[in-house]
């Protein structure tokens, strides 16, 4: 399973630099200069994978401006636009700490209430600007968005997850 560390959002002067979302919480070592970075291009650019060798990173006004080797002008930087910069699952691991989960570690978990009802199992993790919510399959087929915040999932294990839903998140309110 892939991991995504990194969109190219757009360019960023003539030169060929890159603005780039950051989605890992170590930019640091995962842009640094001479590290090699899997990119997949996006599926309306043939969704191919390459090899980029990064020349040159720093951060501008909160964003991350990568350079790349052979990536020169912004002719060439601009064809790069939505390609996603991955990594492989098995290679990272949310250590010792009981509340840092990474993505992957939470999808297919089972999702009960507090009280024992089983409610589904995690599909996805969405990361929105209002907050993070976990994408939930229910047994009848539903995808049910749950906000992932402390006060509706309260307990969040390695085997499963217990969630305590307003009335309504779940099941919708009948008249």
């Amino acid at each position: 399973m892939d991991l995504v560390i990194g969109r190219v959002a757009k360019t960023h002067g003539v030169r060929g630099e890159l603005v780039v979302d950051v989605r890992t919480d170590d930019p640091a070592t995962r842009f640094a200069v001479g590290t090699t970075l899997r990119g997949r291009a996006p599926r309306n650019a043939g969704g191919g994978e390459k090899q980029y060798l990064v020349a040159a990173a720093r951060m501008h006004a909160g964003r991350l401006l990568l350079s790349l080797k052979d990536i020169q002008g912004r002719d060439q930087a601009d064809q790069l636009r939505g390609t996603l910069f991955l990594i492989d699952a098995a290679d990272v691991d949310s250590g010792d700490d009981p509340d840092e989960f990474y993505d992957h570690e939470l999808e297919g978990l089972p999702v009960s209430t507090v009280d024992g009802e089983a409610v589904g199992t995690v599909k996805e993790v969405l990361h929105l600007p209002g907050g993070e919510l976990l994408s939930v399959k229910t047994p009848d087929g539903r995808d049910v968005l749950i906000p992932f915040v402390r006060e509706i999932v309260p307990t969040v294990t390695r085997e499963g997850i217990e969630i305590d839903p307003p009335e309504g998140l779940i099941d919708p309110i009948e008249d």
